[in-house]
């Protein structure tokens, strides 16, 4: 019991700093929350397999606060492409629920460590190498972009990130100003970090191991604290990005991911 106060304290300072993030960014902060929720998951006594499942899940679950505090603050800043987020919603919906209601729960957490470290590290790749479109290359139709938001619905519920990692690249890729790319997934961060939760919820209902205070695979206590601090940081961080000089910024950012993503990739690799 007398290790609350510091587990509290710790879980304020994680959900501040990846709220802002998330907001500055619009990418990042479920990427920097899950490497440290793992570690004091895992501190706690639960099992590599089961910290990793309980950080994914109740990481993503704070997207659901932090997605509407960020997406209310570029909404208001003229960022959200909302034609956009009509086309890619429905398949990120139906790649949500494949993934958190279905998949989550049968593959092993070593193995979702290692699926995060890697699209962790392609995140920050893409961050580092800022390659110019074509001028010529627009969003495709909405029927391409139901497909591309299956994917990235998929692949974001089995990481536990808002889909930024993905849907930003892709955007800027078919020449989508990079302001409105970041507010737009921002916005998009919320249906699939929505169904996502529910998944974890009722696919974890059943597990007999999680620890105590959780719902499903997510552990209230985390979900709580981080996001009683998102709710604040994330809008501070959505202002930021309309003077900050972002573009660098996401370059300095890409070499934490690169180390984060190590330590996934190592918690992976020698569990026991």
């Amino acid at each position: 019991m007398s290790e609350w106060p510091l587990l509290i304290l710790a879980l304020a300072l994680l959900g501040s700093f990846a709220g802002f993030l998330a907001g500055l960014l619009g990418v990042g902060g479920a990427l920097v929350m899950i490497p440290f929720l793992t570690y004091l998951l895992h501190h706690l006594n639960m099992s590599t397999d089961m910290s990793v499942k309980m950080a994914i899940a109740t990481g993503m679950s704070t997207i659901v606060v932090t997605s509407l505090a960020s997406t209310r603050a570029h909404h208001k800043a003229g960022s959200v492409r909302w034609d956009l987020f009509k086309g890619l919603a429905p398949g990120l919906i139906f790649g949500s629920v494949i993934s958190g209601v279905w998949l989550f729960s049968i593959i092993k957490g070593t193995v979702l460590a290692l699926l995060f470290g890697g699209f962790t590290a392609f995140s920050a790749t893409q961050m580092l190498l800022d390659k110019k479109p074509k001028p010529s290359r627009q969003m495709p139709s909405m029927w391409g972009q139901s497909v591309v938001g299956s994917v990235i619905g998929l692949v974001s519920g089995l990481v536990g990130a808002g889909g930024a990692f993905m849907s930003v690249p892709f955007m800027t890729w078919c020449n989508v100003p990079l302001r409105h790319a970041v507010g737009t997934s921002a916005a998009l961060g919320f249906p699939i970090a929505l169904v996502n939760a529910l998944g974890y919820v009722v696919s974890g209902w059943s597990v007999t191991d999680t620890p105590p205070h959780s719902f499903g695979f997510v552990w209230l206590p985390g979900f709580f604290t981080i996001c009683v601090c998102t709710v604040f940081t994330a809008p501070m961080g959505a202002r930021f990005a309309q003077r900050l000089p972002v573009a660098k910024l996401k370059r300095g950012f890409a070499l934490l991911l690169y180390v984060l993503a190590c330590t996934m990739f190592y918690r992976g690799l020698t569990a026991s």
